[in-house]
């Protein structure tokens, strides 16, 4: 589900009006008329309302001569409603990983993005190596002496980063020319 549309649905049901009409439309439909009956409210204000709960999809409408009775769109109204969660547990995930893959990198480089040291430990070492990988394309094919210009910018050591980079499966190596694997066949962590 698209964040603005998100965002308009809780900005809708923001209103304490609106969830109440909404409670009124789950035992069946109504029409305006009988809603501001049993909310105590004008006719103008429940039309107002339920132009904002048609636009995000919550209330379909049918009329009946000169009469138009509303009913509640259950599945919209779900969809809607955990929504959000579905958003914010992938965006905790995605932050999660973020976090845990800088503090990570933190240790083992310089601020002018120079790499200090190779990690001991084999997944740091894998997240150290996919950072340095991370501007190489998939699909292009590199000279060995291009490869080493572009390593030199992460250590001075150029020929272990190519080493590691063949040994942990990030690239292929033939006839002093260098490509990426796919994402599959690296080094697992």
């Amino acid at each position: 589900m698209q964040l603005k549309r998100i965002v308009d649905f809780h900005k809708t049901m923001g209103d304490p009006t609106r969830i109440r009409i909404l409670s009124l439309l789950k035992s069946g439909p109504l029409n305006g008329q009988a809603i501001a009956g049993k909310l105590g409210l004008k006719p103008p204000t429940i039309t107002h309302h339920m132009a904002k709960l048609r636009d995000i999809g919550l209330i379909k409408e049918r009329r009946d001569k000169n009469t138009i009775y509303f009913y509640l769109n259950v599945k919209a109204l779900e969809a809607s409603a955990t929504a959000i969660l579905t958003i914010v547990n992938e965006e905790v995930i995605e932050t999660v990983e973020e976090n845990d893959r800088f503090k990570i990198l933190k240790p083992f480089f310089t601020a002018d993005g120079k790499l200090t040291n190779l990690p001991a430990q084999r997944k740091k070492r894998m997240v150290v190596l996919e950072k340095i990988i991370s501007d190489l394309k998939y699909g292009i094919v590199y000279e060995e002496k291009e490869l080493n210009e572009y390593l030199k910018k992460f250590h001075d050591d150029y020929a272990t980063l190519r080493r590691e980079l063949i040994m942990n499966h990030y690239m292929y190596r033939k006839d002093n020319q260098y490509e990426m694997n796919p994402k599959e066949l690296w080094g697992k962590m």
